[in-house]
């Protein structure tokens, strides 16, 4: 078995006893992906690579672990969405605009990971442009390729990640989780990805897209990484005014699912989803049947309202937190002869199509005479969609639900279709507008042997179930 197949698990487990390095583990997936990106099609996975500090990085943790200072994430590799800090490195936003740009200090989950725990950053992944897309088509240094065929898209916008992490060019990486951003990758790319509660992990040092929605997390192999990773990530953050105060958080795991109560969304099996995805959920759900698992019809009604909702909500954050991005203090800038027009010049040509689209929709939707019949509108519905989820689970332990209505599609397939796009992350929108915390885990393939993801969703800081419920669909499904 080769270095890239071990777990992050089984890595700790080996540096721990000594039978490997961290600089052994990160040479192996520095190669991984130096011999990916010689191939004809190669993933595209990361933007930045980190030779010289993930070297460095190992070369310190194994001396950690030679002193019996180190912990179970002590020099194991890790990827970044390059949305996430480290300070002196370049944090583009997979965007011209950001361009030269190097970050300052640490996001607080590099603070923990990397500083504290010794974790080896390998390098950062690709994202569609800020994180705004379903495909990680929009992204300035070129589209992802899935691993399991290159022909078609990873998902987004964390398809870089999950392309690492699905492809052994990480053994776990972080995503940031919008609409979907990591779950819908992770479905797509046959990955473990968790979108935990609202607030649970800090954002501070994290480009934001949408702040109210935005929340970061990491997709793994298996639950039991994901599960890990998230132990140490939920940790309060005093600079950050959204971070929840938990404490230190252990999951202690329960596969059994004999006697749970687990509600199955009649909204989420609609037309024009993918038959073989539906087939993948139902052979599931008959399977948990079988493990005594009690499966309860429920509705959430005003599901057919998230896809407007989110995208009304969403665009106005982005257009008031991309106003920054204007040529004086980061990264890309155009010559011009006065101020306004070097603004227009470095936004025009610095932004692409897709985010110059949603920051033209988020200033509609904002502007005088529109703000009530639209933005307005939109947290009303965004409460109702809400109300329908917390009702739901006071009658069920957990909620199953295809995560994606389609596996994979091809590369340029939806691109010039922006509505068809925005369908892609129908199933995972509700969860984000609610702050509840969801995950992806595969349940099975399709035809061509393309990955299907499974969506738990569990109520406020409902991690532990939603993670056991999880850790059951992989039992069942290997």
């Amino acid at each position: 078995m080769q270095i890239t197949d071990l777990s992050v698990r089984e890595l700790s487990d080996e540096l721990a006893k000594g039978g490997l390095s961290s600089v052994e583990i990160t040479k192996a997936y520095l190669d991984a992906i130096e011999r990916d990106n010689s191939t004809e099609k190669p993933l595209n996975a990361y933007i930045n690579v980190f030779n010289e500090l993930a070297l460095d990085c190992a070369s310190e943790a194994d001396k950690r672990i030679k002193t019996g200072d180190f912990s179970a994430l002590t020099g194991i590799p890790i990827a970044f969405k390059d949305n996430i800090n480290i300070k002196g490195y370049p944090t583009t936003c997979a965007s011209k605009i950001l361009s030269g740009y190097k970050a300052t200090y640490d996001a607080t989950i590099v603070e923990i990971l990397v500083n504290r725990e010794g974790m080896i950053p390998l390098g950062k992944t690709n994202l569609d442009e800020f994180a705004m897309g379903s495909s990680t088509e929009t992204s300035f240094y070129g589209v992802t390729r899935n691993p399991y065929d290159r022909d078609r898209i990873p998902g987004g916008s964390s398809g870089g990640s999950a392309a690492a992490v699905a492809g052994k060019l990480a053994p776990v990486a972080l995503g940031s989780d919008t609409g979907g951003s990591i779950r819908q990758p992770a479905s797509l790319c046959g990955v473990v990805g968790v979108k935990p509660t609202y607030g649970a992990i800090s954002r501070y040092g994290v480009v934001a897209f949408a702040s109210s929605l935005d929340q970061i997390g990491p997709l793994a192999r298996n639950v039991e990484d994901a599960s890990l990773l998230l132990e140490f990530l939920i940790e309060h953050e005093s600079r950050d005014a959204t971070s929840l105060d938990l404490g230190k958080k252990k999951f202690n795991l329960n596969p059994d699912v004999k006697g749970l109560k687990i509600g199955v969304p009649k909204e989420y099996f609609v037309e024009g989803m993918d038959k073989e995805v539906e087939t993948n959920i139902r052979v599931l759900i008959d399977k948990l049947v079988s493990e005594g698992a009690e499966i309860v019809d429920i509705s959430l009604p005003h599901t057919e309202y998230a896809v407007p909702t989110y995208y009304i909500l969403s665009t106005a954050e982005a257009s008031s937190n991309l106003e920054r991005f204007d040529g004086v203090r980061y990264g890309y800038r155009e010559k011009s002869e006065t101020l306004s027009e070097m603004y227009i010049k470095t936004r025009s040509n610095g932004f692409g199509e897709e985010v110059k689209r949603r920051i033209m929709l988020g200033t509609y939707v904002l502007s005088a005479g529109y703000y009530d019949a639209y933005y307005l509108k939109s947290l009303k519905a965004r409460t109702l969609i809400k109300r329908d989820l917390d009702s739901a689970l006071k009658k069920v332990d957990l909620i199953l639900a295809p995560t994606s209505p389609t596996a994979a599609f091809k590369i340029g397939e939806k691109i010039n279709d922006p509505i068809a796009m925005y369908l892609s992350d129908i199933f995972t929108l509700s969860v984000n507008l609610a702050g509840l915390p969801g995950l992806s885990v595969p349940c099975g393939f399709t035809e061509d042997g393309l990955p299907v993801g499974a969506q738990v969703i569990g109520n406020l800081l409902d991690e532990e179930k939603v993670l056991s419920l999880a850790l059951a669909i992989e039992k069942l499904s290997s």
